[in-house]
């Protein structure tokens, strides 16, 4: 049997649908899970074993058998912990069929297969009685359904259905409680990536369409490593505000709830942003107490613990609102049954606002649509804009008849505010052809562009009223980009276009050049780790099954991660390892680059990061990876707009850098202009190897 899979294709810029194997599906699904990141997270684990002594204890006090639900049990560790706490028998759910079967063998391996059951189900499938999947219902419940968000992954409907059918009245939860906290806050940087801000181009004002400003935007929230946002990039307005509390030993309703906390505004500012994260409560005493809290609020930020199943959550008000110092606000959350969403009120405001409930914010406008939340901060990036205005004026005249190819890109715009002659726009959707016409109604730019909802290689002559392309630009920016080299499209447009294109027409940008750095990272390397053992119990099965999926394919692929948000250090120089020449047409042969760069620094090599930089021009540059000079200690800043590519090694090999002896990595790349994909190898070996 075949599935099919959508997979990325740099030569049409299109999301195709490949067919697989069956197993496809499965180990890509394992081998890109977070389960070893769980398993390397010992603040978690230790938490969840001292929750779940306690718990079996409090039952065992009472002179009750100790009968235990693990619904999600993954590798089955929390199970494993609750046996050897002293409870008599595990039922354990998990309804992803091969992580099932990893847990069999886990359990089997440290010996508990006689007083544990892995049922592959739903929870809520689940039946109870002699004939049933559990023989009676449980008197203690363990869990680990949880988010970012706290609910998103269902965690509601599935408490909820397992007190009216699975577990006894009255019954030990662990984790017992869950505590949502926000504060609300002003912050340029976060609230660029929520709505598009006004654009200045030489001096011009290019305004947001109202359409976009006054947008609720997308409901979903914005997930982030928030310790790598400075303090300093935001100002609070209120305190930090505990919003709501769930209690997992008692029933729980999945039905929509909302909790209001009010305060008085601590500074005068623009209300923006909602900081969020959760913590539980492994205890009804609440003693033992696992805190997704970012680092900054640690008196010591180092000695926060760090995961990247549980990060923090940003929500975006629908509308920015001004506040006064001591002004009394009401900030509200609102939930369903897999999502939260809030507002923000005025005393005067909150009349009515019981029989008036928040509506979840919904997207008119199509922009949140079209631009994810990097986008929107890259639109939003000024300087980023000034380095396209500057290249755009070198080669530009009153002539010029331009093209632009990228997804809901402002270029076009740019293009005709200075001056050129006539500007067409090809964009890849209804959707993103009508955004882009929303700002060109807004800022009353009607005639000098046009705007094509067509594909490069059906482009004709016709189309542009018989005229010839002197300038082709690109950001270049494609929505199915997942990695740097697919925005390679664009050189694929341009070969498509080359009949159409004027003698001598400019490219912009005229070439890109894939660069990469060995480097280590603080945390990243967590989530590619085998775990071995953990808490004492050998899970080395789970090891082996991501490492057969790895193997599948995964491996030998590199994978998208946004490096602004995990901390590494270069232990190379950064390098230039390929170009690609725009001005010329895609060849017809691949391109192969080999070579090798020594180790500067000492330390563990992780794996390469791996980033496009594009030519504008020759005196402009942009970068999709590293925004600024490596330090002295190889600490790295990244853009905070696109994902940078990742080849982790199967396990971290030591450089000892310049110093210690040297060592290097060396590096083959090809460029498979039938498929416009990129496979690469990586050796890393001593000077004396």
């Amino acid at each position: 049997m075949k599935t099919f899979c959508g997979r990325a294709n740099p030569t049409t810029g299109a999301l195709d649908w490949v067919e697989e194997s069956e197993e496809y599906d499965y180990h890509q699904e394992i081998a890109r899970s977070s389960y070893a990141d769980m398993l390397h997270d010992t603040d978690r684990n230790q938490k969840y074993y001292a929750g779940i002594r306690a718990a079996v204890a409090r039952v065992k006090a009472r002179g009750e058998k100790a009968t235990v639900l693990d619904i999600g049990t993954g590798t089955g560790l929390l199970s494993m912990m609750a046996l050897t706490a002293g409870a008599d028998f595990c039922y354990a759910v998990e309804v992803f069929k091969p992580m099932a079967e990893a847990a069999k063998c886990i359990v089997e391996k440290n010996g508990f297969s006689d007083r544990m059951k892995i049922i592959n189900k739903h929870s809520t499938e689940v039946t109870v009685g002699p004939d049933g999947d559990m023989q009676t219902r449980a008197n203690i419940l363990v869990t680990e359904l949880f988010d970012t968000e706290l609910i998103g992954e269902g965690a509601l409907p599935s408490y909820e259905h397992a007190h009216q059918n699975l577990v006894q009245e009255g019954c030990e939860a662990v984790p017992h409680r869950a505590t949502v906290y926000s504060q609300l806050v002003e912050s340029e940087l976060l609230w660029s990536w929520g709505q598009l801000q006004p654009v200045m181009v030489e001096g011009a004002r290019l305004a947001p369409p109202p359409a976009v400003t006054q947008c609720a935007g997308a409901h979903s929230v914005c997930d982030i490593q928030l310790s790598q946002v400075s303090p300093e990039q935001f100002t609070p307005l209120g305190p930090l505000c505990t919003m709501f509390s769930l209690d997992f030993s008692k029933p729980v309703s999945s039905a929509p709830q909302s909790h209001t906390s009010h305060f008085p505004a601590q500074a005068s500012g623009r209300a923006q942003v909602v900081l969020s994260w959760w913590d539980i409560d492994m205890d009804p005493e609440g003693s033992i107490v696992c805190s997704m809290a970012p680092s900054w609020t640690y008196p010591q930020p180092k000695a926060a613990p760090w995961r990247d199943h549980w990060m923090q959550s940003v929500y975006f008000l629908p509308t920015e609102m001004s506040v006064v110092e001591g002004e009394e606000l009401s900030l509200t959350v609102i939930h369903d049954d897999y999502s939260l969403w809030y507002g923000l009120q005025t005393d005067s405001q909150q009349v009515g606002l019981k029989e008036t409930p928040l509506c979840r914010p919904c997207c008119t406008c199509h922009a949140h649509l079209v631009w994810n939340r990097p986008r929107f901060g890259e639109l939003n990036d000024g300087c980023r804009t000034e380095s396209y205005v500057r290249a755009l004026r070198s080669v530009l005249d009153v002539d010029s008849v331009c093209l632009s190819v990228s997804d809901g890109s402002l270029l076009p715009v740019f293009a005709h505010m200075l001056g050129a002659k006539k500007v067409f726009g090809l964009e890849s959707s209804r959707m993103s052809k009508r955004v882009i016409e929303q700002v060109l109604e807004a800022n009353s730019m009607k005639g000098g562009m046009e705007l094509l909802e067509i594909r490069a290689d059906q482009l004709s002559s016709n189309d542009l009223g018989g005229q010839q392309i002197s300038v082709l630009m690109g950001e270049p920016y494609y929505s199915t980009s997942l990695l740097p080299w697919h925005s390679l499209f664009f050189w694929y447009c341009r070969t498509a276009l080359a009949k159409l294109l004027r003698p001598g027409a400019a490219i912009l940008p005229r070439s890109a050049t894939l660069h990469a750095a060995a480097v280590e990272f603080q945390d990243l390397w967590r989530i590619r780790a085998p775990c071995g053992t953990c808490e004492g119990f050998d899970v080395s099965p789970m090891d082996q099954m991501v490492q057969r999926s790895l193997d599948f394919r995964e491996s030998r692929e590199a994978e998208p991660h946004p490096l602004w948000e995990y901390p590494c250090r270069a232990l190379t120089l950064p390098t230039a390892v390929m170009t690609f020449d725009f001005t010329q047409c895609v060849p017809e042969q691949p391109i192969n680059a080999q070579g090798c760069f020594p180790f500067v620094r000492s330390g563990s090599c992780h794996g390469v990061a791996i980033w496009m930089e594009y030519q504008l021009t020759e005196e402009v540059t942009i970068s999709m990876g590293l925004s600024g000079d490596v330090g002295e200690q190889g600490a790295c800043e990244w853009s905070r707009h696109r994902k940078q590519g990742v080849y982790f090694f199967p396990s971290p090999r030591q450089s000892l850098g310049e110093d210690g002896g040297g060592g290097k990595v060396s590096y083959s790349f090809t460029f498979e202009p039938s498929s416009g994909d990129i496979s690469m190898e990586f050796n890393v070996a001593s000077d004396s190897a």
